[in-house]
């Protein structure tokens, strides 16, 4: 059963993840207790309601407000300005929790103390559809109940892991967190071979678009494995056999994969410091 927070949330940045992120919230009654919202570039795009309150500053939350999580949904760079007019809220009870990719949680320790309860997470983009996945860690301070709550937030826009190990989350930022545009050039690559073949620009960009969104849906709900259904529709020397003898030669779809995800990972690694 998903936890409810007791206290107050507040969520620091309200973008398009910290927008899909308060609207799966609000649907499931996880933040009963309400939202505060600082958003400095105004909350027009926030939904009202009586369980939400947004203001532009830090400066201008309630005095007494004590919240039980503070969320970090702010861009990376604004981050090192960010964080440290939150460190008042560094107690034993306080959850924060950050989706900033590249953000290590020694950063979050440096800037709001080590008594600092932190979850880093990485989220994807299908978040704003509620069909995203995240993988979170914790530091040394945040509780399993706190790991606990700070997961079911997460499952608030799709499934959501916690791993032990803040190393995990270079290669995760390379596969899950920037996988989206490998499916998105994907689509762009099969649309366009499409057109190169004979094929109408939209019927190829339809025909792309809901081939790939059919087969990832077929992948997610099949006992089959990947490589299973792969076989299925591979007749021996027919068509689908054709194309995978050249996706699969030397330098082909899985070398080319192993070599972006390995260069992503590298640079999670190198932008965390």
């Amino acid at each position: 059963m998903a936890a409810v927070l007791k206290r107050p949330l507040l969520l620091v940045g309200c973008g398009k993840m910290g927008s899909a992120m308060l609207s799966g919230w609000r649907e499931s009654g996880i933040v009963a207790a309400g939202v505060h919202i600082v958003e400095p570039m105004g909350a027009g795009g926030v939904a009202p309601g009586t369980d939400v309150e947004a203001v532009a500053r830090a400066e201008d939350l309630p005095r007494a407000l004590d919240p039980e999580v503070v969320v970090f949904a702010v861009k990376p760079q604004q981050m090192a300005e960010v964080a440290p007019q939150y460190r008042k809220f560094a107690s034993a009870g306080t959850l924060f929790l950050s989706i900033a990719a590249g953000t290590p949680i020694r950063f979050f320790e440096e800037r709001l103390g080590s008594a600092a309860a932190i979850v880093r997470a990485m989220p994807n983009t299908p978040a704003a559809i509620g069909r995203g996945i995240t993988v979170a860690c914790p530091n040394a301070r945040a509780t399993e109940a706190q790991a606990h709550l700070a997961q079911s937030l997460l499952q608030a826009v799709g499934e959501a892991v916690i791993v032990q190990d803040e190393a995990l989350l270079d290669p995760v930022t390379a596969l899950s967190g920037s996988g989206p545009a490998y499916v998105f050039l994907l689509i762009e690559a099969m649309a366009d071979a499409g057109v190169a073949a004979g094929l109408p620009r939209d019927l190829a960009s339809r025909l792309a678009l809901v081939t790939v969104a059919g087969a990832g849906q077929l992948a997610l709900e099949s006992n089959e494995s990947p490589s299973k259904l792969r076989e299925n529709v591979t007749s021996p020397g027919g068509t689908t056999f054709a194309a995978l003898q050249v996706l699969t030669a030397a330098g082909g779809l899985p070398e080319l994969m192993e070599r972006a995800i390995g260069a992503a990972t590298r640079r999670s690694r190198e932008l965390a410091g």
